[in-house]
């Protein structure tokens, strides 16, 4: 451990830094870190380095490096930050007679973060995507001769393994899925039964439960919900909590503090068998315009996307517009099944597999309207295949078909034919060797045709992006900030005018901009459940509704004002209303808006003229449920 001695939030590479800036309390971390530490202390040994000033991470050590059986290997940051704390642990460990050895290629790796065994097993588990390259993951299954286990995360919020992933003692894990990507959770599930596995929830997760150091029956961590307490119980672990929301504002908790020095159970026997790593890697070359057109950046994604990760080993830009580029890239996943979808993908957007001068592979139909399993699917653009160490054009170019080879002719021909066209004998190109592709457009990221890829689209899941949101929306009302609000009647139209102005009744939004359509619609709606006439419940028009919207605007001119309206209890609710109720005792004349009566409490700017204001008379005196305005159609469940 590392005394949070000169610990500080100073810059910002990770989301949890965002806004926080300045904002950590050192005394109250010290506190912190003393509680954890004196928990830890009555239960192991424990080795401390000296902080440096101007290095705020410092007691972060879990991402200093790796150490296996008396062997050191420092951490290879991704961020300049945090770079200067690898000589000083380096030196450390060296000092103590570890053997330090670093790592061969030159991929990034941070340490224990991204690297996790599990307890009495010659087993790692490998987090990648995000901060650790897969190269680490191989390079480590090579140096400790233990099998690792690459996991991807696809949560930047979650960018270390250890912030969402925790293996226990037994053969137990405990982890949050949707930090993973669709394969990793496989991975997981197929690796660990069932009933050794316990799912956290979102709430437990952002509190970082899973970020937790386990000693003997003890589980030491931030947070726990009262049924991950349980679930522990269970598995015979009691659980210790130590608040540590000062590190959390730097984006860590209790593993983050802690490196482990010892892991026993983790030297593979001399007797058992040896697992090569299953990652994977090629190079592939790809040229042309790729810097105007967005072809690199549309590649690169293409990589990462694909579950994999990449090296650039040389890139050469063209010295005029008018050149072409050449990049070489080398391409790293996690299995070969996975390198190889990547490699199809990049293939068909031009690029070429470097070492590869290997004629294509060619594998005989055995059933007629049945293509061999790893055939290659085409696409429109025109395509080469090497047969007899020669290039040979492909006619009849089309997509979604297979190419058939004939080497019956000299020069040999290759023709694309749908599936359901094939007969016993054909020969079919497999896999990617030999296979070079012209494409005269390449879509950029995000053009492509697809299935619920538009970003309105009903058909999505828009799930992670609002619980993406809230997170953030907590996060600045926590910390005191403001949140703006820019709205239209769509707000309305779809449903979620009760949901924002819930969030303006608890304070998460201090300020609405938008013009007469929400005013509008949202008192509208407030009346009588319509908007523009439709019933927002039902979908459907209400017979005579469409006057609705005119008796909205009417009785709020009638009224003076849409204050006047909402005090003199016309409006009940809606958006306006709550946000008139956040603003108690100012004017709404010249769309001032008064202090919230809420401690946190920032100006509402109310709406300027979002109703053509009556000439002023005399102030009318009706009860407060007077309404001396015509009755509206209404539905039959009208409030």
């Amino acid at each position: 451990m590392c005394p949070p001695r000169f610990y500080r939030v100073a810059y910002v590479i990770n989301p949890w830094m965002e806004g926080n800036i300045g904002r950590t309390d050192g005394a109250v971390a010290t506190q912190q870190w003393e509680r954890l530490r004196a928990e830890l202390a009555r239960r192991a040994a424990i080795e401390y380095a000296e902080p440096a000033e101007g290095l705020p991470d410092m007691p972060f050590t879990a991402n200093a490096g790796l150490v296996h059986d008396g062997t050191f290997i420092p951490a290879r940051f991704r961020f300049p930050q945090r770079q200067p704390e690898v000589p000083r642990l380096t030196s450390w460990f060296g000092e103590r007679g570890y053997r330090v050895v670093s790592l061969p290629s030159g991929g990034t790796f941070e340490g224990e973060g991204d690297a996790l065994f599990q307890p009495g097993v010659p087993l790692l588990w490998g987090g990648y995507g995000v901060r650790t390259s897969l190269q680490a993951h191989r390079d480590l299954s090579e140096l400790l001769d233990i099998e690792v286990i690459p996991l991807r995360l696809v949560d930047e919020r979650f960018y270390h393994l250890d912030t969402c992933f925790c293996p226990l003692p037994g053969g137990r894990v405990v982890y949050y899925p949707d930090a993973f990507d669709h394969d990793s959770l496989e991975t997981i599930r197929v690796r660990v039964p069932a009933e050794q596995r316990c799912e956290v929830d979102a709430t437990d997760a952002l509190h970082f439960a899973c970020n937790a150091v386990v000693v003997g029956d003890a589980y030491v961590t931030n947070f726990a919900s009262p049924a991950l307490q349980e679930r522990l119980a269970g598995w015979g672990f009691q659980t210790v909590v130590c608040p540590l929301t000062e590190f959390i504002l730097a984006g860590g908790a209790a593993k983050c503090l802690v490196l482990q020095l010892t892991h026993p159970g983790a030297r593979r026997p001399a007797a058992a068998p040896r697992r090569p790593s299953a990652v994977r890697e090629r190079m592939v070359e790809i040229q042309g315009d790729l810097l105007d057109t967005g072809l690199m950046n549309t590649l690169l994604d293409c990589i990462t996307e694909g579950g994999g990760s990449f090296e650039i080993e040389a890139f050469q830009a063209g010295l005029r517009h008018d050149q072409a580029s050449l990049a070489r890239v080398r391409v790293v996943a996690p299995a070969p099944e996975r390198l190889e979808t990547i490699l199809t993908r990049l293939v068909q957007m031009g690029a070429r597999v470097a070492e590869e001068d290997r004629d294509a592979r060619l594998e005989a139909v055995t059933r007629s309207g049945v293509a061999p399993r790893d055939f290659y699917s085409t696409t429109i653009y025109p395509t080469e295949v090497r047969v007899g160490g020669r290039w040979v054009r492909v006619t009849g170019q089309r997509m979604d078909a297979v190419v058939v080879v004939d080497g019956r002719t000299d020069p040999p021909r290759a023709s694309c034919r749908l599936l359901r066209a094939l007969t016993v004998g054909d020969r079919v190109v497999c896999g990617i060797e030999g296979v070079r592709i012209h494409p005269t457009h390449v879509p950029a990221a995000g053009e492509t045709f697809g299935f619920m890829t538009a970003d309105t689209s009903s058909e999505r899941r828009v799930e992670l992006a609002v619980d993406r949101i809230a997170w953030e929306m907590r996060r600045v009302r926590d910390r005191g900030g403001k949140i703006v609000v820019v709205g239209g009647p769509v707000v309305i139209h779809t449903g979620g005018g009760p949901h924002l102005a819930r969030l303006v009744r608890r304070s998460y939004v201090q300020a609405l901009l938008a013009g007469n359509g929400l005013a509008a619609h949202d008192i509208e709606q407030a009346l009588f459940g319509t908007s523009l006439g439709v019933d927002l419940k039902r979908g459907i028009n209400v017979q005579g509704g469409h006057r609705n919207h005119l008796y909205a605007i009417n009785l709020v001119r009638g009224s003076g004002g849409i204050r006047q309206a909402v005090e003199r209890g016309l409006i009940r609710e809606g958006i306006l209303y709550e946000a008139r109720r956040a603003a108690p005792g100012r004017r709404a004349r010249g769309a001032r808006a008064p202090v919230h009566s809420s401690s946190r409490a920032p100006r509402w700017r109310a709406l300027r003229g979002s109703f053509p204001r009556a000439s002023p008379g005399p102030r009318r005196t009706a009860p407060p449920d007077a309404n001396p305005f015509p009755q509206p159609a209404r539905m039959t469940s009208a409030r």
